[in-house]
């Protein structure tokens, strides 16, 4: 979106956990994202990867193999930017963050899934998958900001606020732009931690 459509768009008086309801429900149905690393050369590379879980406001997980060249690029450079985009309904949402590497094996007994088999086929002994799979590492990426895209309006008005836009020049009301800053996900980040255990 140029800066006037997104201007057009951009709510900010939504509150930080109205924020975090969408966009909990944007990443939900849209668990596939394109995960950029900055290689040691300073050249971007994004991959596809899955979201394994959700915690602590915005922090996400990912699996990977300790063995995948995005791994020598993380301890290179951290920072990384997620991407996630839903075609039917064109919202998306960016994660800007950093990414913390760890193979504890009580988290990855923890988080394990059995399709994880599917990524890291049997290649005999303890190499088959299984959650003692030596070549399981986890990846949480911890978000320093995010935007996102929502779309609230019906298809039909869409279509008539682009046409419009074509017409007059004018930037068209597709949706919602909602930022989370540093300060909203830290106080999200608390009150997940101060929630009761049930």
């Amino acid at each position: 979106m140029t800066d006037k459509v997104s201007e057009a768009n951009r709510d900010s008086g939504v509150s930080t956990e109205k924020k975090l309801d969408d966009l909990y429900k944007l990443i939900d149905d849209m668990d596939v994202c394109l995960f950029t690393t900055r290689r040691p050369d300073d050249r971007l590379v994004t991959r596809p990867m899955q979201v394994q879980e959700r915690t602590s406001g915005t922090d996400l997980w990912f699996v990977t193999d300790i063995e995948a060249n995005k791994l020598e690029e993380l301890a290179s450079d951290p920072h990384v930017n997620l991407g996630f985009y839903h075609n039917k309904s064109r919202e998306w949402v960016s994660v800007s963050g950093k990414a913390i590497i760890t193979q504890d094996r009580d988290l990855v007994h923890a988080m394990y899934k059995p399709d994880w088999k599917i990524w890291f086929p049997d290649d005999g002994g303890k190499r088959n998958g299984g959650p003692d799979d030596p070549r399981l590492a986890l990846v949480l990426v911890e978000a320093l900001s995010v935007i996102y895209f929502k779309k609230t309006r019906p298809t039909p008005v869409i279509l008539f606020e682009m046409a419009k836009s074509f017409v007059t020049g004018s930037a068209p009301k597709m949706g919602e732009e909602r930022m989370i800053g540093a300060r909203e996900i830290a106080k999200a980040q608390r009150a997940e931690q101060e929630r009761p255990v049930r």
